[in-house]
């Protein structure tokens, strides 16, 4: 059996498999992405904080959905493009702890903004009448920070139970660094990490979905009483978002196997696939879906782009 000294690695080595073979294509596949997400993000937030019709609940919570995407797309891709241009795919330990805690909180941020989300189209259809009481701006401002103190207290707390680990290797088997990565480089017991961590995803996994869950069902209670035009119209408010839950749990429910369950019948390839498709398609995929589904922003990007003026109740 081999001995290991605990240390505690200055760099570390992503693993980034058949990528090398190909590295300058991917990096400008990396670079597109990145500037894609980038602009379209930043059209809507430009669009909703520009126009005074845009700056109600619903509306605002997109903007933090498009400003937590840029949040994950400025953790991830920068550092990626680095790795593939270079000769040698490294990252130092601290900026190894930084994306840990950068995009832990990207993700537990975009459930929490989801479900506040889910809890505003649910007093939207089922309470209409006590809708601008209810989901007041103070209300949003208060359910805007729970959501990222949701996302970072226990993030820091699995982070903080990472640093103390001794590391004995210094090779993340993965293109990126997440908690569960460095914890496994570690020689000594982890057993609190991988209770706390486990505790901490089930929950996030769980709770949350489960929520957003419950909000549909009543809506759609309310739907089945209701005419076709306000089912319509129901769905047509509601279907963007359903979309990007359903991304957002396919995505996150396999990176959790994956990690706890080691997938080894899946390619190295299949699995970069998918995990770049996380930090891809979803910060891309809010802003067509929201642009395209949302009548008033559909609108609004129509003027911005076109200088037309539309009239936004036709």
């Amino acid at each position: 059996m081999q001995n290991f000294t605990p240390s505690n690695p200055s760099i570390l080595t992503l693993y980034f498999g058949e990528m090398t073979q190909a590295q300058y294509l991917y990096s400008v596949f990396t670079l597109i992405g990145f500037t894609a997400i980038v602009l379209t993000n930043g059209a809507v937030i430009i669009l909703i904080v520009l126009h005074d019709t845009l700056h109600k609940p619903m509306y605002i919570f997109i903007s933090l959905l498009c400003i937590n995407s840029l949040y994950g797309c400025f953790a991830f891709f920068p550092r990626l493009f680095v790795n593939l241009i270079s000769k040698t795919q490294t990252i130092s330990y601290f900026g190894c702890i930084t994306q840990v805690f950068c995009l832990h909180t990207y993700f537990g941020c975009e459930l929490s903004l989801l479900t506040a989300m889910a809890l505003d189209r649910y007093v939207c259809i089922c309470n209409p009448f006590w809708y601008n009481h209810i989901m007041s701006l103070r209300t949003v401002c208060k359910m805007t920070v729970a959501a990222w103190l949701f996302a970072i207290i226990p993030v820091s707390v699995i982070v903080l139970l990472t640093i103390r680990l001794p590391l004995c290797g210094n090779i993340i088997l993965k293109i990126y660094c997440d908690n569960w990565s460095v914890v496994r480089l570690s020689c000594i017991d982890t057993t609190i990490n991988n209770i706390v961590g486990l505790f901490i995803m089930v929950g996030f996994l769980t709770l949350l979905p489960l929520f957003i869950l419950y909000s549909y069902v009543e809506i759609l209670k309310v739907c089945l009483k209701s005419s076709k035009v306000f089912q319509a119209k129901a769905w047509q408010t509601c279907a963007p978002h359903i979309i990007s839950v359903i991304n957002f749990m396919v995505i996150r429910l396999f990176e959790f196997l994956d990690n706890r369950l080691s997938l080894s019948n899946l390619s190295n390839s299949l699995k970069i696939i998918i995990i770049v498709q996380a930090f891809a398609l979803q910060p891309i995929l809010n802003p067509l879906i929201y642009g395209l589904k949302v009548k008033k922003i559909k609108i609004k990007m129509i003027q911005f782009l076109f200088h037309k003026k539309c009239d936004s109740e036709h």
